[in-house]
């Protein structure tokens, strides 16, 4: 091999010297400036030793001399001010070629220099923009990732930090900083006094979590990277992998003895099992899909429970919390009149162990923490003496007679196995259950088939019809039905604008065929779940009982478990079967006469007759009025009087719906 030349080791190494970037680029031009102010200052003060030059006009020197720093500082000017050649004007011609040259090489020079600094600048607003710098922060929210339920999210932790002092949440996803800022500042215009600072970068690397500061972080939160809705198996099964890749990091980034909460969005029960084992103390894991499949079967048992929910599992409302006191000598049931604010309705005794309506003489223990539903954390007070005493009422008794119960699920989603799963827990033996595709492929066929074989109590059928088509939906008889649920039709890569809007056209036909048969005698329920919570209104004026919003209710619940990891358990208890769950039952159940007048008090203590808790009260005349919360009014003031008719409901937790 031929050895390199002299020209071109130091060709090599300049171009190695200026691929360091900006600080070469300013040296090298700094030095350049320097050597010609030197070499023409030199030049100058030669021109001025030639015997029979002039005195210069600007020196003041004559030809003999002077001063070599003086020549270089004229030099300088000339260089960094072409303008300053005017003093040249009456000197020797040699006094006016090293201006000329000191001139054309400061243009040069200086040209460059600010070429530099304009691209430098530019460059350092590029990196900002990139969302490379490291977060300086204490005790934030870190969402890891991004979705369509990021925006949800915020408004969630927005709420749940107004009490807060300077709260901040820091997303780190793949996206550009430039397309989150915009997207926020589009759908999230008014964040409060809460900060949302974005970084880009993958969320899995080492790196950037530890730009993200997650050492310093109170808790995190971890997105899939498709949405729930997709059918695509992979898909979901690439989420799961980059989730749990993303937990790893996040436990390999924190400081050490820093306890993370870690809420992370997985699919397949197989990968929750894993994210769960890498820390049990510190991940919990999330199904979106079930939880929305389960929610939707308990709301179709009690009209007007999706208002409940809505108000429970956000922090705009009713709340539920973890509340520690001073109980004395009282019981769990006694407990529930000594708060001004508040009902109770769980215990969480001092090893841990979570009960959700206990008994109502458990006893309360010294260590015992009470699960609250209240406005706010700063509005529970436990008070030594009842706050207010209910009358005595007579329990009416008996129970709610369950019968075989007809069900049409309008459309299919990943969500209809787990609906039919639900329901063959709740419902009679014998009870049947319908679903109208518009289009069923084999998988479809498939799901069905293994369904019918693992259920036999249930009567399944599947229909093959477009239900957007008014004559699809006159064919079943609708009216003959005790619930139906109307899921999104949307495909795969449909937006949920054009899915809530084919769901409100069903909706509008059902509510056409129901008055036109308005002489039928039918009490048959509409259930649909929204994917855009702005369309809420919209849904809300076509007759629909109830509906879900699907990333909000979902949004609630990573937000909530993110702030209290306990939350999950209670959320797990709320939404089985085998557990206590909340429904609207008749009042016709607890009282024997109507109309009555009974305090909110008085609805506590006769619930607690039928071993529940009473939470709230749903008024029937006002269940569709949208401003009246459809009816609902949870925890109010224990003496507030409601004047009760047999259809109104007491809001109740309860192990069964009879």
């Amino acid at each position: 091999m031929s050895k390199a030349t002299f020209k071109q080791v130091w060709r090599y190494r300049f171009d190695n010297f200026m691929a360091r970037g900006g600080s070469s680029i300013f040296i090298g031009l700094t030095v350049g400036f320097i050597g010609l102010l030197v070499v023409l200052g030199a030049l100058r003060g030669v021109v001025s030793l030639i015997p029979g030059i002039e005195t210069d006009p600007v020196t003041g020197a004559d030809g003999e001399g002077g001063g070599f720093l003086r020549h270089l500082y004229v030099v300088y000017l000339e260089l960094s001010d072409p303008g300053t050649m005017a003093y040249d004007m009456n000197s020797s011609p040699g006094y006016k070629v090293t201006a000329i040259l000191a001139g054309i090489a400061g243009i040069v020079v200086l040209s460059a220099l600010i070429a530099f600094i304009t691209t430098a600048l530019d460059q350092k607003l590029s990196d900002l923009k990139k969302g490379h710098s490291k977060v300086i922060e204490d005790d934030h929210t870190l969402i890891l990732g991004w979705n369509d339920r990021v925006v949800e999210i915020l408004r969630e932790l927005v709420i749940a930090n107004e009490s807060e002092d300077d709260p901040c949440v820091v997303i780190l996803s793949d996206r550009d900083k430039e397309f989150m800022d915009d997207h926020l500042k589009v759908h999230m215009p008014n964040t409060e006094n809460t900060r949302v600072v974005t970084r880009s970068g993958a969320v899995s690397s080492l790196i950037n979590l530890d730009v993200a500061s997650i050492q310093t972080c109170k808790c995190v939160i971890v997105l899939a990277t498709c949405e729930d809705a997709v059918a695509d198996d992979e898909a979901k099964a690439a989420s799961d992998t980059r989730v749990i890749k993303t937990i790893l990091g996040a436990m390999a980034s924190k400081a050490e003895g820093q306890q993370l909460n870690i809420v992370a969005e997985l699919f397949n029960e197989r990968n929750r099992a894993i994210a769960n084992e890498i820390s049990p103390e510190e991940v919990l894991t999330v199904d979106a899909q079930e939880i929305l499949a389960k929610i939707l079967v308990q709301t179709s048992r009690s009209v007007g429970l999706s208002v409940v929910y809505g108000e429970v599992l956000s922090f705009d409302g009713c709340e539920m919390y973890f509340y520690d006191a001073d109980w004395g000598d009282i019981t769990y049931g006694q407990a529930q009149f000594h708060f001004p604010d508040g009902v109770p309705l769980g215990v969480r005794k001092e090893g841990g162990s979570l009960t959700i309506n206990p008994p109502t003489d458990t006893k309360m223990e010294d260590g015992d923490d009470v699960l609250i539903l209240a406005e706010d954390d700063s509005t529970i007070e436990f008070r030594p003496q009842p706050v207010a005493k209910p009358t005595p009422h007579n329990l009416r008794g008996g129970r709610i007679d369950l019968s075989i119960e007809r069900e049409l699920i309008v459309g299919w989603n990943a969500k209809v196995p787990i609906i039919i799963g639900e329901y063959n827990d709740y419902v009679l033996d014998g009870s049947e259950i319908d679903i109208m595709v518009k289009h069923c492929d084999d998988d479809i066929r498939e799901q069905f088939a293994q369904l019918q074989e693992e259920l036999p109590k249930l009567k399944l059928r599947l229909i093959e019809a477009d239900p957007l088509k008014s004559q699809s939906l006159v064919e079943v008889e609708p009216f003959r039905y005790d619930n139906i649920i109307i899921l999104s039709q949307g495909g795969a890569n449909a937006d949920p604008e054009t899915t809530d809007s084919e769901t409100i056209v069903i909706l509008l036909l059902l509510r056409q065929i129901f008055e036109q048969h308005a002489d039928k005698e039918f009490t048959t329920k509409l259930i649909t779940e929204v994917m855009d919570s702005d369309n809420q209104a919209l849904v809300a004026r076509t007759g629909v009982h109830d509906f879900i919003i699907s990333n909000r209710f979902v949004s609630m619940i990573l937000a909530q478990i993110s702030e209290e990891p306990d939350m999950g358990r209670v959320y797990a208890d709320l939404f089985s079967e085998d557990g206590s769950e909340i429904y609207l039952k008749p009042a016709s159940l607890y009282f024997d006469h109507f109309p009555i007048d009974a305090t909110f008090a008085d609805m506590m203590a006769i619930a607690q007759q039928r071993g529940e808790t009473c939470i709230g009260v749903k008024i029937k005349d006002k269940e569709r009025d949208m401003d009246a919360n459809f009816g609902v009014k949870l925890i109010p003031e224990k003496n507030t009087k409601y004047k009760l008719v047999a259809d109104d409901a007491l809001v109740v937790v309860a192990e069964d719906e009879t």
